[in-house]
């Protein structure tokens, strides 16, 4: 996380700190900044020796702004407040552009007739995820903090790897590693006293679209990511191989919401597997792959019916689908609260 605040730092937070808590024990005068090139700041303030660079790699020369502010680059509060602006922002932002991709160009506008398709859902999962994000941030930056303070096992070269081959290694350590812990948090928040305070939100979408990949509550969308956020801390993995898992976790996890079943794969835990979850609720708690719903008895293979787009959106394969659904969400719930639009219902009994 230590590159992304450089750069973050670089190009938004240096002018944004100057501008709005600047140093107010110095003087700038034009005249100061007109000759700043053959001066040597010391009638500004004094330039830091090392604006230590995150990475090599990745060298950004820091603006007379950087300077310029009461709050440094190092001071914790800043750090602080810059690293959750960057986690509730930024994941927004990649929230919103890949969702919006998969929405338009990937998800099945068809699903919209399924008769467990919620009223106003596309809505309503993008208001859950904007009240889920900012909290998501605040119980997420204690873990960027301490990646930034120097705890974590990220390395920069690839020369500082354990062994070269561990460059490559990583990757799949760190999808078996986390898928193993994921499955068991997901699934602890299936027990009946975790369920209904913490995971039910996210069960409320039957059908889920892709805005529904961050429609959590707070508390068990971070406990869900808690096993990203500890692996380097145990493991070391590079800081740019950290930053494309971090994005790619977040596309993943809008993919496997995006209703297009293109892998029937009995390794790959993808969207048919995921819309088994989120229709049948006891299974395929995995992320990434079956592996651990196989070994912990849970796996259910999607229904083949989902791999035909004929037979997917056919009404005899979605009144299976609800039969079974309902029966399953009564064990689970209770008393269904969902607010299934009539509407919706009276157009899918003509879905053939």
């Amino acid at each position: 996380m230590d590159v992304v605040l450089e750069v973050f730092d670089t190009f938004i937070f240096d002018r944004l700190y100057a501008v709005l808590l600047p140093e107010s024990s110095i003087t700038f005068t034009r005249h100061t900044v007109k000759h700043a090139a053959t001066s040597t700041f010391s009638s500004m303030r004094e330039r830091p020796t090392a604006l230590n660079h995150a990475s090599r790699f990745l060298q950004l020369e820091p603006s007379h702004f950087a300077y310029l502010s009461a709050w440094s680059r190092d001071n914790i509060w800043r750090q602080l407040l810059s690293l959750y602006l960057i986690t509730w922002l930024f994941g927004s932002f990649v929230y919103f552009i890949f969702a919006s991709l998969s929405y338009f160009l990937v998800f099945d506008h068809a699903t919209f007739t399924h008769p467990k398709y919620l009223k106003n859902q596309v809505r309503l999962e993008i208001a859950q995820t904007l009240k889920a994000l900012p909290l998501m941030a605040v119980l997420t930056v204690p873990f960027f903090f301490a990646e930034i303070k120097g705890y974590a096992k990220l390395y920069d070269a690839p020369a500082e790897a354990p062994f070269a081959l561990y460059n490559i290694l990583q990757f799949p350590l760190f999808i078996l590693f986390t898928d193993f812990f994921v499955y068991w948090i997901h699934r602890g928040l299936h027990h009946p006293r975790m369920y209904k305070t913490f995971h039910k939100p996210h069960h409320k979408w039957i059908m889920p679209t892709p805005f529904a990949s961050h429609a959590f509550h707070p508390v068990d969308g971070w406990a869900q990511s808690v096993p990203y956020h500890v692996f380097p801390f145990l493991f070391p993995l590079q800081k740019f191989a950290y930053i494309f898992l971090f994005v790619t976790i977040n596309i993943w996890t809008i993919a496997i919401h995006d209703g297009e079943y293109v892998s029937n794969s009995p390794i790959i835990n993808g969207a048919a597997c995921h819309t088994m979850h989120h229709l049948y609720f006891n299974y395929n708690y995995g992320q990434f792959t079956t592996l651990w719903d196989r070994l912990g008895g849970s796996y259910r293979a999607p229904n083949i019916e989902l791999f035909s787009r004929e037979s997917k959106m056919s009404k005899s394969e979605w009144e299976r689908q609800t039969t079974e659904m309902e029966k399953v969400q009564k064990s689970v719930e209770g008393d269904d609260d969902r607010d299934y639009s009539a509407e919706m219902q009276k157009i899918s009994k003509k879905v053939q």
